[in-house]
């Protein structure tokens, strides 16, 4: 069985056309579902929130990897429960 993990997703990102359906391509190419998903415009840049209760641990470095390649992201933060962001 694997490890199931409460991760969230915090991007920066252009604010364009188009962005969003390509935040979700990481996850639904690994079968996965955000438990939440919120995107705000602030100017030119959108700072989107991903939200998966119960991600597989060995996927989220791959899933952060790929948002971090959609083309119009600056950044990509991964927040991690405390026990784990200790460990690292």
């Amino acid at each position: 069985m694997t490890d199931r993990l409460h991760v969230r997703f915090l991007l920066t990102a252009d604010a364009s056309p188009g962005l969003l359906p390509r935040l979700l391509q990481p996850l639904a190419k690994r079968d996965l579902v955000a438990d939440a998903f919120h995107a705000v415009r602030q100017g030119d840049a959108l700072q989107v929130e991903l939200v998966l209760e119960a991600m597989p641990a060995e996927m989220v470095h791959l899933v952060a990897g790929n948002l971090g390649q959609v083309v119009g992201v600056w950044s990509v933060e991964t927040v991690l429960p405390p026990a784990l962001r200790a460990a690292a």
